[in-house]
């Protein structure tokens, strides 16, 4: 038997499958990372001892404070970290592509904050009389606040034109400003003490309280979110020519707007019920992925993904070693990252313009 050259796989095939081995062991490494660095470091020994011991029935002899700490607090921490930052850095790259805006981001256009009034609302004062639950509630606001943020851009001349993405950034940071007025008026009013300072870190940005049944909704949330915005790729690259464009080349222009916004809606709320208002993110990382795999979104929804669930998780580790003792609001870490990128990206984009 003799062998030729199509007997053995081509590099460019391998290269082509590189990345889908790459993916799974970044977030594999992340998770690990995540787990065992902390307040108190925990060897990986450990932490894998603890997961075969979990998941695959082993008996690996290990403390049983560590055991918790690893299964119960660290890597539902690191889990829903990486479930939102993916969420986040995949709902920030739509809204740039649908509005055509490198400012785009649910923190900045108000949905996170509208988010955070409908979370609070419900924690609070009862809204929805207990029919419905924080995430619902959350899920409410945005919608709330990115329809007012539309509204108030339709009002103030925004059309399709370029000119109508400023008038949208605008809107949001208005719109922003309410939400976070009325959401600071109902804890002033409503809460108690207590309340109000577990509120407060809560909205800056808190996975101290992240338990499995919080792993439960953020991943298929997350995952089902990522996939519905890749099913729609091709129409988003469409969006980069405009909403004209993309109408012209056959796409239902209005029908993919509401779906998209509101799947960037759904895991926004999702993850400010379960961890607070978490700005920059959906900012910061699309353009990172732009840079790293380019414009088209078969690629970059992915990479988006993937580098802000890697980020967020490397924060989290920020937020609880930074200052010995104390843990930060991980919002606190990404704002100081987001903030002088956002400078940067404002003033590249007045350049461009």
């Amino acid at each position: 038997m003799t062998l030729s050259a199509a007997s053995f796989p081509r590099r460019p095939a391998l290269r082509r499958l590189a990345p889908f081995a790459v993916v799974p062991l970044a977030m594999l490494a992340a998770i690990l990372l995540g787990t065992a660095i902390g307040e108190t470091n925990i060897p990986f020994e450990t932490v894998i001892a603890t997961l075969g011991n979990r998941l695959f029935g082993g008996a690996h002899p290990i403390a049983p404070i560590d055991e918790g700490i690893v299964w119960n607090y660290r890597l539902t921490r690191a889990i829903v970290a990486l479930s939102c930052g993916a969420a986040l850095a995949v709902s920030g790259l739509v809204l740039q592509s649908l509005l055509r805006n490198a400012l785009a981001d649910p923190y900045i256009l108000g949905i996170s904050a509208g988010a955070s009034t409908g979370a609070v609302g419900v924690l609070v004062i009862g809204l929805g009389a207990g029919v419905l639950s924080v995430s619902l509630g959350a899920f409410a606001g945005a919608i709330v606040a990115f329809a007012f943020v539309a509204l108030l851009a339709r009002a103030a001349g925004g059309g399709t034109t370029r000119m109508a993405a400023g008038h949208i950034i605008l809107a949001g940071v208005a719109g922003s400003q309410l939400f976070n007025a009325l959401t600071s008026f109902i804890i002033t009013h409503s809460a108690s003490a207590e309340e109000v300072r577990g509120i407060m870190f809560w909205l800056l940005g808190n996975l101290s309280a992240v338990r499995w049944p919080d792993v439960r909704l953020a991943v298929p949330v997350a995952l089902c979110g990522v996939l519905l915005c890749l099913w729609y790729r091709r129409e988003l690259d469409a969006f980069a020519f405009g909403a004209d464009s993309a109408a012209s080349l056959g796409v239902p222009v209005r029908r993919v707007q509401v779906i998209l916004i509101g799947a960037v809606a759904l895991m926004t709320a999702c993850m400010v019920s379960i961890v607070g208002s978490i700005g920059f993110v959906g900012l910061v990382i699309p353009h990172a992925a732009r840079f790293l795999v380019g414009v088209r979104h078969a690629r970059l929804l992915p990479v988006a993904a993937v580098t802000g669930g890697i980020f967020l998780v490397l924060a989290d580790i920020v937020s609880r070693t930074i200052i010995p003792g104390q843990v930060l609001p991980i919002g606190v870490v990404t704002a100081l990252v987001g903030a002088p990128a956002f400078a940067i990206i404002l003033v590249r984009a007045r350049r461009a313009g």
